[in-house]
């Protein structure tokens, strides 16, 4: 670490990561509500679905239109205001009158979210090389089990108080309290580059063509966030149906199941420290095709359900936090860009996911859910397998270019 680099403390830290389950995790309130939602301001169960599609879209919007800013902006003060516009869209949420509103709410809040996503890579910067897996990993648990606790947070509180809004009322004020926290203790530092908005969206396409592994690990990341948010989409109408007939507390407890996963992205960061990135990835990939066994079984079976939510997101972090530590490492000054890239394909893939989830739900089922989830993985499964290839053909050009060097 140079004398100039900040330093950042586990306290420091562990507030970045409850900022990013607080922002993330507001995309994903209504999953366990759309029951609740759709009764409540009398539309269809398809409208209300369209809520998790509109937070996803939006995100990858912002993903790809401000995420860049962190390169040319203070990332502090970025990360603070996309925060308050996020609380803002909360907000209005809390309050809609109807789908309409509430669909600008979600969008909204969607899109200024990705403050998460401009705090991820600024503990990459802050942290000393030796030991970026970590801050990376505990940053992105935050973020992670912020997904998941905010779908029980969100049923809690929806049979406490006054309904499915009393979470997103809550929400606003935490994001504002939060915001004004981590303006108080994130060190100010200077942006990566100087050039103008329209150089640096320009620079993605470069950034893309130039890194083979940020195309490999972009689509590896979509694939398998897709295959996962089919099942977010539609586990409420699973279980708030026969057999299981569960109310939104009930379905929210169900979603906790899945905290065992996202703890495991803080091991994956430190495995990647160690050296071990492939192999975690690949232990990722195919947890996840074997989960979607479990999430089959779990069409009628409520303890296999529980099993397959831990595995699939066990699956999920060991790939996505193998994934953030590669692309990250591909061109140091250009974390937040290359950031941007990923992330944008992680979250088309989540919102085409989600998609094609409630389309499989409406065509056959949960079984059409299953049939699908598992297709995604296993073409996950495939990308990995060209990533692996991608590694060994660099590393054999390598060797070939130093052997001519020393001939020469």
């Amino acid at each position: 670490m140079t004398a100039s680099r900040p330093v950042l403390t586990t306290p420091v830290l562990l507030l970045m990561a409850v900022a990013t389950g607080l922002c993330v995790g507001g995309n994903y309130f209504n999953q366990p509500l759309l029951d609740s939602i759709a009764e409540a301001l009398d539309t269809s169960r398809s409208a209300a679905a369209s809520t998790v599609t509109v937070a996803q879209v939006s995100y990858a919007l912002g993903l790809l239109f401000l995420v860049p800013l962190g390169d040319m902006f203070p990332q502090r003060r970025l990360a603070v205001m996309l925060m308050l516009f996020a609380a803002a869209g909360q907000g209005a949420s809390g309050f809609a009158p109807n789908i309409g509103v509430l669909v600008v709410g979600t969008a909204i809040a969607g899109l200024f979210s990705v403050a998460a996503q401009v705090l991820v890579p600024f503990a990459a910067t802050l942290a000393t090389p030796e030991h970026r897996g970590r801050a990376v990993g505990t940053v992105m648990s935050g973020l992670l089990v912020g997904i998941l606790v905010a779908r029980s947070v969100a049923g809690i509180l929806a049979d406490l108080g006054d309904g499915w809004t009393t979470v997103y009322r809550v929400s606003a004020v935490a994001m504002v309290v939060v915001a004004l926290a981590l303006w108080r203790v994130l060190p100010a530092t200077p942006p990566a580059t100087r050039q103008g908005y329209g150089s640096t969206l320009r620079s993605l396409g470069t950034l893309i063509v130039a890194h083979p592994r940020l195309r490999t690990r972009s689509l590896l990341g979509a694939l398998s966030f897709a295959s996962v948010s089919a099942l977010f989409s539609t586990m409420a109408f699973l279980l708030s149906d026969p057999p299981f007939g569960l109310g939104d507390l009930q379905i929210g407890l169900v979603g906790l199941a899945g905290v065992a996963g996202a703890f495991a992205a803080t091991a994956a960061g430190r495995l990647v420290d160690r050296g071990y990135g492939p192999p975690t990835t690949t232990a990722g990939v195919f947890t996840l095709i074997a989960s979607w066994a479990a999430l089959a079984a779990g069409g009628v079976s409520l303890v296999w359900f529980v099993v397959g939510m831990v595995l699939v997101d066990l699956a999920l972090n060991l790939v996505h936090i193998t994934n953030q530590n590669i692309v990250y490492a591909l061109d140091p000054d250009a974390r937040s860009r290359v950031n941007s890239v990923y992330m944008t394909s992680y979250f088309v893939g989540a919102a085409s996911g989600s998609a094609l989830g409630a389309a499989a739900w409406t065509v056959g089922g949960w079984s059409a859910v299953c049939v699908l989830g598992v297709g995604l993985a296993v073409l996950a499964c495939i990308v990995w397998a060209l990533d692996r290839r991608l590694v060994a053909g660099m590393a054999v050009g390598s060797a070939t270019a130093a052997g001519g060097r020393a001939t020469a």
